[in-house]
């Protein structure tokens, strides 16, 4: 029986040797993470009038039959515009064993696309939840918030974690996991998981982060270090150590603290509570086991932060604390880690774009 945690590489493999994880085309070894897998996009994407949910007497088919507008063949390329709503099946289909769950979240470059990218299932009422023992189809919602993209089928725009019972560490056991091997620069801020605050005060210049511009070309998802930034992004500078975010907007920006995931555990960011301000750090992620390690050549690494400014301007100031992360046991040590052994992109970061934008000076 597995353990309590997040399940590893070779136990995803084994749930794909098992039958627990079936596709209508099969798994590639591409898709399995240190603590997670890939998700591929299936044919067609169909246009529907608003985000929804199946809600529990109800599934995704019969939803769309009430919600959809057109459907839009994804083969060879197919225009996802901004704005608009989207729900594209996967090619992945669960049938969890019993007292396992699953979480899905946007993989990294999508979200520092604002691509809102959350996954929805037969009977949920819950967007990138799947509980315990579900057997069924996954489906992806899709609304491009800045950009309008290209998309085609097979594309990996989220990922999906296995958890096997109790898996987060509570705030007593992150201060011993911090004690015995650092998780963050500096003393921790513990509650609730793992405070990080917004670095507005870099070391070198005054570049802080980059705002979305409100009218551009589109982004083939498919281009890797292709676009010039200056045509999507406009740099954000600071010489106070704040700034003031616009309402609507959306930026990338930079934690101050370098991040450790170690290896035995796993981490997924969440936002911190709403009454810190008008923003918020608004699309969840997880942090594979390895991530900042630095034997596994991440020394130094820190959080990129997605910010989305609501109703009123609100001034950021340097230090401010913008979210959190909740660390998890894995229910085993990975294979490979987080890092340059399986050529992951953002090993070692500090204030990055998206792979699909040529490297910033």
């Amino acid at each position: 029986m597995t353990k309590p945690g997040v399940l590893a590489d070779h136990q995803i493999s084994g749930l794909i040797a098992s039958g627990a994880i079936t596709a209508k085309s099969p798994v590639t070894a591409e898709q399995i993470q240190p603590a997670s897998l890939d998700l591929r996009l299936g044919e067609t994407a169909y246009r529907v009038r608003a985000s929804f949910l199946a809600g529990r007497h109800r599934t995704v088919r019969e939803r769309l039959a009430e919600f959809q507008m057109h459907a839009i063949e994804l083969a060879g390329g197919a225009v996802l515009e901004k704005g608009c709503v989207y729900v594209v099946p996967l090619m992945e289909h669960l049938s969890l064993p019993a007292g396992m769950t699953a979480a899905a979240s946007a993989k990294s470059s999508i979200g520092r696309l604002d691509l809102l990218t959350r996954i929805i299932t037969d009977h949920g009422v819950e967007f990138d939840r799947v509980p315990e023992g579900y057997d069924g189809p996954l489906y992806v919602e899709i609304c491009p918030r800045s950009f309008s993209v290209v998309a085609q089928p097979g594309q990996m725009l989220n990922q999906i974690i296995f958890r096997q019972g109790k898996t987060w560490l509570d705030d007593d056991a992150l201060r011993a996991l911090h004690a015995q091997t650092p998780i963050v620069s500096g003393d921790p801020v513990i509650s609730d998981g793992l405070g990080f605050s917004v670095d507005l005060k870099p070391a070198k210049g005054n570049l802080v982060g980059y705002r979305a511009k409100p009218h551009t070309g589109v982004i083939d998802l498919a281009r890797v270090n292709y676009y010039d930034p200056a045509d999507f992004w406009e740099p954000v500078y600071t010489k106070h150590g704040w700034i003031i975010l616009d309402p609507g907007a959306f930026y990338i920006l930079v934690s101050r603290e370098a991040i450790v995931i170690p290896p035995l555990q796993a981490a997924e960011m969440a936002p911190y509570l709403a009454m810190v301000g008008e923003f918020r750090v608004h699309y969840a992620g997880f942090f594979d086991p390895g991530f900042g390690y630095a034997a596994a050549g991440g020394d130094g690494s820190r959080g990129v932060l997605e910010v989305r400014c609501h109703e009123a301007p609100f001034v950021l100031e340097h230090g401010q604390i913008v979210g959190r992360l909740i660390y998890e046991h894995m229910a085993a040590m990975p294979n490979a880690l987080y890092g340059a052994q399986i050529k992951s992109n953002y090993q070692g970061q500090g204030l990055k774009l998206s792979k699909h934008f040529k490297p910033t000076a």
